[in-house]
């Protein structure tokens, strides 16, 4: 099968398309700068056409979008990068034949009022009507927070992990997330193109346990062999000031738009992801490496580190 995979060089898409490459997929990466072998130059921001997108689907069997931005710009806008661009994509490939689509949303954006959740919801809802309607076989892949390498909120993560006091926000002390490896999404995209694959409809990508943003920073500094870190939560205004200083600095995956998404629980029921997988997905004591043995791990965690 010849897979279109939009984002081929972002965090998620690009494992995504090493997963297809490794299960025998011919896959064909969308870019956004100059592109090499294997790869075609696509912009966002002003294909919002399905005259656009007609001719890139020659010859391809499936698609999928991972493409996402979390902050609003001239360069690239919300609207046009997670709305209007896969309108048109999805209205080519109901145009061109090009039936399995598979798109990756995100998790926690049901009553979300920021333009990231709005655009989010709107694509999904665009997919899912295709889809209905017949025209598509399409499905939403609805992580919760994504942790692997080359991950900038994993570099985040990790960085806050080798602190001895962790600045965080109050939120992060109260809402809960369910983090899930970037490996198994991948998986999940392999799979859901096979075919036997069932797509229609959402599925909510989680890995097996729920728990806040300190104590998954805590199952990382277990996976380290470090003590657990003293949390010193932020005043709410600070935390609004650093957000907003977080939306002007683009090195970072911090600002309003994640605030807004830590602010409430991104967690679901783990089961219609390990069905998918047909195993359960990773837990995140075991995301870096197996437990250090003299790891301390945090209250509650499921994997007790090994002895020596």
């Amino acid at each position: 099968m010849k897979v279109l995979v939009c984002g081929g060089r972002g965090f998620i898409g690009r494992h995504i398309a090493t997963a297809l490459r490794g299960a025998g997929h011919e896959v064909l990466a969308t870019v956004s700068g100059q592109p090499g072998p294997g790869e075609l130059r696509v912009d966002f921001a002003r294909d919002t056409t399905a005259a656009a997108w007609l001719p890139r689907l020659a010859g391809i069997d499936a698609v999928v979008n991972a493409v996402g931005v979390l902050r609003d710009s001239p360069r690239r806008p919300m609207t046009a990068v997670h709305l209007l661009a896969p309108m048109a994509l999805f209205a080519a490939c109901a145009q061109a034949g090009v039936r399995p689509v598979v798109h990756l949303s995100a998790l926690g954006i049901d009553s979300g009022t920021t333009p990231y959740a709005h655009t989010k919801r709107a694509a999904e809802r665009q997919l899912l009507e295709r889809s209905a309607r017949g025209e598509l076989d399409g499905v939403v892949l609805r992580p919760s927070v994504v942790y692997g390498p080359g991950g900038a909120s994993s570099r985040l993560f990790d960085t806050l992990a080798r602190l001895p006091v962790l600045p965080l926000p109050s939120v992060a002390a109260s809402a809960r997330i369910q983090p899930v490896h970037v490996s198994d999404l991948a998986e999940a995209v392999v799979r859901l193109l096979t075919p036997a694959a069932v797509r229609h409809g959402s599925i909510d990508a989680t890995g097996p346990r729920a728990m806040t943003l300190a104590a998954f920073i805590g199952e990382l500094r277990a996976q380290r062999g470090r003590a657990p870190a003293r949390t010193c939560p932020l005043p709410e205004r600070w935390t609004r000031w650093s957000a907003r200083l977080g939306d002007a600095c683009p090195l970072t995956p911090w600002g309003t738009q994640t605030l807004a998404l830590l602010s409430v629980d991104n967690t679901a029921d783990p089961g219609p992801f390990r069905s998918l997988l047909g195993r359960e997905a990773q837990d995140p004591c075991r995301f870096t490496a197996p437990p250090h043995p003299f790891a301390h791990p945090p209250a509650g965690s499921a994997c007790p580190p090994t002895s020596s």
